[in-house]
């Protein structure tokens, strides 16, 4: 079997981190969550999930950036 190189290793685990860190700032913020409407409450304008999706990604790239270190710069 052939061993995969060190740098992918490190790769691999920034990768790993930068997604549990987009999971918890999700979480926490509310970002993705669908909103089901509720008596007396009517959403001004309710998200596409196109727009939902294209907001993760950013921020998941910028979770990557943190955590390799550059801040989280765009």
């Amino acid at each position: 079997m052939e061993q995969v190189p060190a740098s992918t290793n490190g790769a691999r685990r920034n990768e790993d981190i930068a997604l549990d860190l987009l999971k918890f700032v999700a979480g926490a913020t509310g970002i993705g969550r669908t909103t089901a409407p509720s008596t007396g409450f009517v959403p001004a304008a309710a998200t596409k999930p196109e727009d939902q999706v294209a907001h993760l990604l950013e921020l998941y790239s910028r979770c990557l950036g943190a955590v390799a270190g550059n801040g989280g710069a765009r």
